[in-house]
């Protein structure tokens, strides 16, 4: 291979490798074999406009021609001339196509759907755009330095949307591809300049001589080395605190307090750390018609989707504000009490929330900036980084008053909304489940069940509520919890939640601010200490409802509250440690809803769905080292062949020593390579030949021009030489004499042959050979080294 040809073949790596970044955005991945596909048709038609050759510029036209008519063929088909030339039909359909992927794009979030055309054309047209970039600049213009930078443009858009569970991955990948084009350019300069730079040969006989010059090897030791340490340096730096209910001060931002946009590093970890802050700052002013200012808790995001480590909101759909009122809430029936009440709610200007804080369950919202509805949830999620920084604006919402008998008589929810709301992962200990009975035994029904565990928590399971508790993270959190007995509110909620579904109860968790303080004017102060996390209990007829397991925080719900022995409110004496005012959540803010359609109660369209609530959420790193490796191992398994024949072809043809003592060894690795490239296009190898015959039987097989012919024959000369002259010397330009003849062989065999001399060589069975001798060169030695055993020949002496 021609040192542009590799060239291109490794731009063409670089940037597929680059776009694997984008595939954490989109669901399912399968656009990027698409992508490869038409990126490779793209590197074809400039490889062959080089080889003819066309002036750069005109490679370059062509090249943007083909990409056009490729997108046209995939996505404009129908409006096209002959399914291929674009006109104006097939332009009006890629605007039409980039404004329903604006739209989508607006509409849905990580991974949004593949099924939606826009975002497939901006996927794959924007890949063969940076594609041909990175082509021009590396190939056509042969500088391969600059191309980096459509590389990066194209990693930093991806990094920049996606949720950062595998940034690093990515990040090694377009790196690596990076610093192949980059060496390969340098490799290709240096063989420009000829054989200036010598080096040790590798070891004795043809296949260990020669090697990769110099200073590409050290240029890939230089390249390792900085990837290493790009990785690695990152973990010892300071990281940045902030999350959901974080003041601005620490958050991720300029400054100190000021005008820091919050978003989530590890939200369990800022909850602690709002309990414990010595200022309680104010976060919302309320005002409010309510009576009952016990029952205004303000609900950011629920937390549905329990993965064994922590709770985090589930990804669904979302879509635009309801103009008028919001739909009834999911469950409630005509027959439970409700009133309607009406709060305007202004936030702090320093607190950047992407959810907006709303009593639930809302029946309506006035708020200005661009927000999306999530109807499952009944929550309202930023678009296009709006957020809750210095807002005002109106809820109206419904403060639902079921009895202790609705509850109690609610009928079993529907199939599939208890499959949702009860699943509970392999991974939780048995002691969740086990205590959870313990503590509802003799429940009657769901409702007893969750009185007599929220009684558990609040009253009489000796639990304390402590603020210096560390987070836990990982399957056994909540065993710990159970044992310890101390935590706050994100240990307690997340507790009765699971034990909750344990019990086949639907249940999930709340994360939003208990209810504030009110003020001489009349008005509600909702500080950092008022963040807050609760259960909520589904039971059809009432729907969503809030319990209370937090020792000494919030308000107990009345309908909890019966005349039975054992219930009554939480007693405020109860031992609490380093209990601040109030609670606070664990949510993240810089959250974004992804797209999927298998979620219940009918969503229309898609959403954002928030940020893990936890830093151990997610796949673990080895389970995705793992799934990389499988799939490494799936993707080089068939391309084994080629690969080893492009390092053998580079080993021979490479550096060798300057001395006579190099001159076999270099000169019978040429001569290797050229009859393995002649037996890979269909010439099989002779061995009982001599150099001569050999040679002139390749050329005869080989239907070779004049100039490759000779070529052949210098290298057979050059063999008989080393092989028999009393002193054997370095023949020089032999490894341009092989490109020559290599040339001239697939020049005369089809593409077929060619391509299955690339990909199928048949000379890589000398691996084969190589290991049988190998293994039978270790049981001759094994063999050599058992000692012998005589049979006794019954003679004595």
């Amino acid at each position: 291979m021609s040192g542009r040809a590799r060239l291109a073949l490794c731009a063409w790596a670089a940037t597929l490798m680059t776009s694997c970044a984008l595939l954490p955005l989109v669901d399912p991945a399968t656009w990027i074999l698409q992508a490869a596909l038409l990126l490779a048709a793209q590197s074809g038609v400039g490889a062959a406009a080089r080889r003819v050759p066309l002036a750069r510029p005109l490679t370059v036209a062509a090249q943007a021609l083909v990409t056009l008519m490729l997108l046209t063929l995939v996505f404009a088909r129908q409006q096209a001339l002959a399914g291929l030339i674009p006109g104006p039909q097939a332009f009006q359909r890629f605007a039409e196509l980039l404004r329903q992927g604006g739209d989508d794009i607006a509409r849905y979030a990580i991974p949004a759907p593949l099924e939606s055309d826009g975002i497939r054309l901006m996927l794959v047209g924007g890949v063969l755009v940076i594609g041909l970039l990175v082509d021009t600049l590396a190939v056509t213009f042969r500088s391969a330095a600059p191309a980096g930078l459509p590389l990066l443009a194209l990693y930093s858009v991806a990094a920049g949307l996606s949720e950062g569970g595998t940034d690093w991955l990515w990040f090694l990948v377009a790196a690596a591809g990076y610093l192949m084009l980059l060496l390969a350019e340098g490799r290709d300069r240096l063989s420009q300049w000829g054989r200036v730079f010598g080096g040790a040969p590798r070891g004795p006989g043809p296949e260990r001589s020669g090697g990769a010059v110099a200073p590409v090897r050290t240029g890939r030791r230089i390249g390792a080395f900085a990837l290493g340490i790009a990785l690695v340096v990152p973990l010892a730096l300071p990281t940045m605190n902030g999350g959901l209910l974080d003041s601005a001060g620490t958050g991720v931002g300029s400054g100190t307090g000021g005008g820091g946009t919050i978003s989530a590093v590890n939200p369990l970890v800022s909850l602690r750390d709002s309990l414990n802050v010595d200022e309680n700052r104010q976060v919302l002013s309320l005002e409010t018609d309510s009576a009952d200012l016990s029952n205004l808790y303000l609900r950011i995001v629920s937390l549905d989707d329990f993965d064994g480590t922590t709770w985090k909101p589930s990804k669904r759909h979302i879509t635009a504000v309801p103009d008028d009122a919001f739909p009834t809430p999911v469950g409630l029936g005509p027959g439970v009490k409700r009133e309607e009440i009406r709060t305007t709610v202004s936030a702090a200007d320093w607190y950047a929330q992407d959810w907006l804080p709303m009593p639930y369950p809302p029946s309506g919202v006035r708020v200005p900036g661009n927000w999306r509805y999530e109807p499952v949830g009944m929550t309202l999620v930023g678009d296009h980084g709006q957020n809750t920084r210095g807002l005002s604006y109106q809820v109206r919402s419904l403060n639902v008053l079921p009895t202790a008998e609705h509850l109690a008589a609610a009928p079993q929810p529907p199939a599939a909304l208890k499959r949702e709301y009860t699943a509970l992962p392999d991974s939780l200990p048995d002691v969740v489940s086990r205590t959870a009975r313990d503590v509802t035994a003799g429940a009657a029904n769901p409702y007893e069940q969750a009185v007599k565990l929220q009684e558990y928590f609040a009253l009489n399971g000796g639990f304390e509520y402590d603020t210096q508790v560390k987070v836990g993270s990982g399957s056994q959190a909540i065993a710990r919890f159970l044992r310890d007995k101390q935590g706050f509110c994100v240990h307690f909620s997340f507790a009765m939640a699971a034990m909750a579904r344990s019990l086949g109860i639907p249940a999930r968790v709340a994360v939003g601010f208990a209810p504030g303080s009110p003020q001489a004017d009349g008005s509600v102060s909702v500080g950092l200490r008022d963040a807050h996390a609760w259960p909520e209990v589904y039971f059809e007829g009432v729907g969503w409802t809030r319990f209370e397991p937090t020792p000494t925080r919030g308000s107990t719900p009345s309908y909890t509250v019966t005349d039975t022995p054992g219930n009554s409110v939480p007693d405020p004496a109860l031992p609490s440690r380093n209990a601040q005012t109030e609670p606070s959540t664990a949510p993240s803010a810089s959250e974004s809803c992804t797209a999927e359609l298998k979620k219940v109660e009918g969503c229309a369209s898609e959403s954002a769905a928030a940020v893990p609530v936890s830093g151990g959420s997610g796949p673990k790193w080895y389970a995705v080292l793992a799934w990389v490796l499988g799939g490494l191992v799936v993707l080089l398994v068939p391309l084994a062949p080629m690969l080893w024949r492009l390092r053998a072809r580079s080993v021979r043809l490479g550096a060798h020593g300057r001395s006579e003592a190099d001159a076999a060894p270099h000169t019978l690795a040429v001569w290797q390579e050229l009859t393995d490239t002649a037996w890979d296009l269909g010439i099989l190898p002779q061995e009982s030949q001599t150099p001569r015959r050999a040679a002139a039987r390749i050329v005869r097989l080989g239907h070779l021009e004049p100039d490759a012919a000779a070529a052949v024959h210098r290298v057979a000369d050059a063999v008989e030489q080393v092989l028999y002259a009393p002193r054997p010397r370095l023949t020089a330009g032999l490894t341009e004499d092989v490109h020559q003849a290599s040339a001239g062989l697939r020049a005369g065999v089809g593409r077929r042959t060619r391509s299955r001399a690339l990909f199928a060589p048949r000379s890589a069975v000398r691996v084969a050979w190589a290991l049988s001798a190998r293994w039978t060169a270790v049981k001759r030695r094994a063999a050599a080294a058992r000692p012998t055993l005589r049979k006794a020949s019954g003679q004595q002496g």
